[in-house]
């Protein structure tokens, strides 16, 4: 198992995809955070916002590499599908179920990764953006602790979410046009339209953990309940689909 382990982990840093999603995410990172930083500085002075929650608001920015830490999760599976080398690494795993779990621990550890570089950027971005670009100098609150420690979180969780979504839909373009039809479009319709609803999607619970700030979310405790509900639903799917259906 530890060799199929190391096979997939080294197939994560082979290509593009690893590098090239985590530099998209930076890229909107530090348009959304200097974008909010314009807006608070008048903000601030008329006395419409603080600068304690200027600095929560710059350090959640970074939550959106959730989105590409489940990208990668994604690609990493359906490229086996799209290069028709499915087959050959299930043969070489030695067994679908070896294969699955050693998709899925590579895949979260690169999430890990990408996790760690979202706290890093979020955690020095006050200074970065705040400090730099206005004259108010950043304000660290437990909250914003918190906040940070969210970004991990969703950063962290949102990899296995792709690497079962890939699973189950195997075609690449269709797995990823769902990640963005569902974190940019249809959890936030549904919020919107349906708010007792909504609030349980997989992605409304993970902006509860990144302290969104809504009024209508749920606590961190339940989100963080319904965001394993949401996991153990995927894999369960994603295993069941694979160990049933063809493999090609």
């Amino acid at each position: 198992m530890r060799n199929v382990i190391a096979a997939e982990w080294s197939k994560a840093w082979t290509g593009k995809a690893w590098w090239t999603l985590a530099l998209i995410g930076v890229f909107l990172g530090v348009l959304a955070g200097t974008g909010f930083v314009a807006q608070a500085d008048a903000d601030i002075a008329a006395g419409r916002d603080t600068v304690e929650a200027a600095t929560d608001q710059v350090v959640r920015c970074w939550f959106m590499l959730m989105l590409f830490s489940a990208l990668f999760g994604a690609v990493s599976v359906t490229k086996e599908y799209n290069s028709g080398a499915i087959a050959r690494t299930v043969l070489l795993s030695g067994g679908r179920g070896r294969l699955l779990a050693a998709k899925l621990i590579a895949g979260t550890g690169m999430g890990a990764l990408y996790a760690v570089l979202a706290t890093v950027l979020a955690a020095a971005s006050p200074m970065l953006f705040l400090a730099t670009a206005t004259e108010h100098e950043p304000v660290w609150t437990g909250e914003t602790t918190l906040t940070l420690v969210g970004v991990f979180a969703v950063t962290l969780l949102s990899a296995p979410w792709g690497v079962f979504l890939g699973w189950i839909i195997r075609n690449q373009t269709a797995a990823v046009a769902t990640l963005l039809g569902l974190t940019l479009f249809v959890d936030e319709a549904l919020l919107r339209l349906l708010p007792e609803a909504g609030k349980f999607t997989l992605t409304i619970a993970m902006s509860s953990v990144y302290r969104d700030g809504k009024p209508e979310l749920l606590s961190v405790p339940l989100a963080l309940l319904v965001i394993t509900g949401w996991l153990a639903l995927s894999g369960f799917a994603a295993r069941k689909l694979f160990l049933s259906r063809d493999v090609i």
